[in-house]
């Protein structure tokens, strides 16, 4: 049997995959929250397999790659599943680098869903044909794609926030942030930050 736990902050979307993952014999949903806190006391209190991951948990709550690390750190054994609406490079990069081994949309078919959860839960990849292929696109071009700190910088830039409130949120300096927008620039071959921003978007790598 493979256990599972579900953490999503909407909860009929929650409801309703813990309904469709009953229908699945050798599946046991253990708990569903939306709260990363009850999610780590679930995982240390109780064998998870698997752990499906929203990527927004709600405003004041950890994002979904930093409720990752929680929960590996808590629970070494449990692989997550990033289950989300949101297909930027940069969640995805996030995702994979917090520790994630799958990454699925929302919008896929129930038969995806279970096929990735059985592949997590044996110790393999579960990574959307999609997504498999961008990952693989990134690591084939590692001189022009941008890495995780420039997409969490330029990402933070299109929110709006300013090279000094960048610096104190990334807990770096100034120049810093304008080193990682800089080689943004050039990768995305901008002739500045709005065309940037503009680019990164249009090409799914980053979102508002």
């Amino acid at each position: 049997m493979i256990h599972i736990l579900l953490l999503d902050d909407h909860p009929v979307l929650r409801h309703g995959t813990r309904a469709l993952l009953e229908t699945q014999p050798d599946f046991v949903v253990i708990a569903d929250t939306d709260d990363p806190e009850e999610a780590i006391t679930v995982v240390t209190e109780n064998r998870i397999d698997v752990a499906l991951v929203d990527l927004d948990l709600g405003p004041n709550r950890s994002d979904g790659p930093t409720t990752t690390r929680l929960l590996l750190r808590a629970s070494p054994g449990t692989r997550v599943v990033a289950f989300t609406a949101f297909d930027s490079d940069a969640d995805i990069v996030r995702m994979v680098e917090a520790g994630a081994v799958g990454y699925l949309l929302k919008d896929s078919r129930p038969a995806a869903l279970f096929s990735a959860i059985r592949s997590a839960a044996t110790g393999s990849a579960a990574l959307a044909g999609p997504i498999a292929a961008r990952l693989l696109d990134r690591m084939q071009r590692p001189d022009d794609a941008l890495t995780s700190r420039e997409l969490e910088v330029l990402e933070l830039a299109a929110s709006g926030l300013s090279n000094r409130d960048l610096a104190r949120r990334l807990l770096v300096s100034e120049a810093t942030v304008k080193t990682h927008l800089h080689h943004a620039f050039i990768k995305l071959r901008a002739e500045n930050g709005q065309a940037a921003i503009a680019t990164a978007i249009k090409q799914g790598l980053i979102r508002l």
